[in-house]
């Protein structure tokens, strides 16, 4: 993962030159959880002027690349300008996003691509929230220069959006929505900003002993990559309950 880094960072500041901010690593890599084959290396890029389509092309041709030699779920990044950063803006704006779900829309028409990819984005204030609680400033001005603290309310929102159809999501994608709604949960009642591992800790802990069976095999999944079998009707109840505590 190091090399893989390295060689993104190095690339970048070629490509964007002073424009750069700076590049900041967030998600599981930070957060002591990384497993290669179920995580994803989550950046943020920092640029202090927006990108010309030129350069966006070329940024994207060298992240697909990159992305290549990644864990299983590739890179995740977006590109910000550093006015969005602090004072920090809601929804905050990017300049550019890539995911391993919009490798095949690049690779078959980049300029669509190029044009398109631009917007706001609310995942941003929850990325943002970790940067400045755990993450690591891989190159660039340090990350207290750059962001300012999320307002709780906008990091609510934000985290709201990734387990919003909870009791819909829990059984098509049970492993990671048991363990959102306990990061979540965590949040509400001690404001306590946790990994998917830390978020099942904590609810092994403070949600009712009925539904450890569930986060124990969730925990197990994330940690080992394994399949793991579920009781739908116990991840509904959970999902449920969850729900009602985080709306309290």
């Amino acid at each position: 993962m190091k090399e893989l880094l390295y060689k993104f960072v190095r690339k970048s500041r070629e490509i964007l030159q002073d424009n750069l901010t700076g590049i900041y690593l967030h998600g599981s890599a930070v957060m002591g959880c990384f497993n290669p084959e179920k995580s994803d290396l989550d950046l943020i890029v920092v640029v202090n002027e927006p990108v010309q389509d030129d350069v966006k092309r070329r940024f994207m041709d060298m992240v697909v690349e990159v992305n290549e030699e990644g864990p299983a779920k590739g890179i995740e990044m977006s590109i910000v300008t550093k006015n969005v950063c602090k004072p920090f803006v809601y929804p905050t704006p990017f300049e550019l996003h890539f995911s391993e779900m919009h490798n095949g829309w690049y690779r078959d028409n980049p300029k669509d691509y190029i044009l398109k990819m631009k917007g706001s984005d609310k995942d941003l204030a929850a990325h943002f929230t970790i940067i400045s609680k755990r993450g690591k400033c891989l190159f660039g001005l340090p990350i207290e220069d750059v962001f300012e603290p999320v307002p709780k309310a906008d990091y609510l929102d934000s985290i709201w959006e990734d387990i919003a159809e909870a009791q819909e999501d829990i059984i098509d994608s049970t492993m990671y929505t048991t363990l959102n709604l306990a990061r979540v949960l965590a949040y509400k009642k001690e404001e306590l900003i946790l990994s998917k591992k830390e978020g099942g800790e904590w609810a092994l802990n403070n949600v009712p002993e009925e539904y450890h069976t569930l986060i124990r095999a969730a925990m197990c999944e994330y940690a080992d990559a394994a399949k793991t079998a579920y009781d739908h009707a116990l991840a509904k109840r959970y999902a449920e309950y969850m729900l009602r505590e985080i709306q309290n």
